[in-house]
């Protein structure tokens, strides 16, 4: 039985075959955004297993802009584990940990500026990718620049949560919805609820953040 196959069915539900894939990589994904939200480390790790387990039911279904993305979590979840219990000196909240903070206005515009040319160049290179390697990607890219924008943004707010900026969680609301639509249209339905929960995650994610940045004012640290 190939677990990574999303054909092996764990069981049926309300008619929906859901499989051993679609399963835990939903579960080990709430749970890392869960920890995520309470500014917890633990959500770099548990990352991890989801992470790999997204980038095989991707590849299966012809999201491939978000099986590459998968990759780049991959690698900035060991750093984003690292980063938030090595903060430099003067980032460090009470539990030495790094401390939550805004943006500024550049960073703002620099978002906004890669969201735009990333999400069409990506768009772009995905509606084109069956074409220049068929050997890899015998079907062509399903819904290339939603896509792609899923993918471009989530780099964007994942280079930003490992920095603990608070907006990061206002980028994710924003993914998160897209992907509750794109994933529930590509019949990958047990997804799009994840993304559904984890856009309620993100809400509080965001909530708690704040909250925690406005305690700094008045404890010492």
């Amino acid at each position: 039985m190939n677990l990574f196959d999303i054909d092996t069915i764990l069981i049926k539900t309300l008619g929906y075959p859901l499989s051993y894939l679609e399963f835990f990589g939903t579960l080990s994904g709430i749970i890392a955004v869960w920890f995520s939200a309470r500014a917890n480390v633990w959500s770099w790790p548990i990352g991890l297993i989801n992470v790999v387990l997204s980038f095989f039911l991707f590849y299966q279904v012809q999201l491939y802009p978000d099986m590459f993305l998968q990759v780049f979590f991959f690698i900035t979840n060991l750093i984003g584990w690292w980063r938030w219990k090595n903060p430099r000196m003067g980032e460090e909240d009470l539990k030495a940990e790094l401390k939550i903070s805004w943006m500024n206005t550049r960073q703002m515009a620099l978002i906004t500026a890669a969201g735009v040319a990333g999400t069409l160049l990506l768009g772009f290179f995905a509606s084109r990718l069956h074409e220049f390697f068929p050997l890899i990607f015998t079907k062509p890219s399903a819904s290339p620049f939603i896509d792609s924008f899923i993918t471009v943004m989530s780099i964007v707010a994942t280079y930003y949560m490992i920095q603990k900026k608070i907006e990061c969680w206002i980028i994710w609301i924003l993914i998160d919805v897209t992907a509750t639509y794109l994933y529930f249209v590509r019949d990958i339905k047990f997804y799009s609820l994840l993304y559904l929960v984890l856009t309620f995650l993100a809400t509080l994610g965001l909530l708690h953040w704040m909250k925690e940045y406005k305690a700094y004012s008045t404890k010492p640290v």
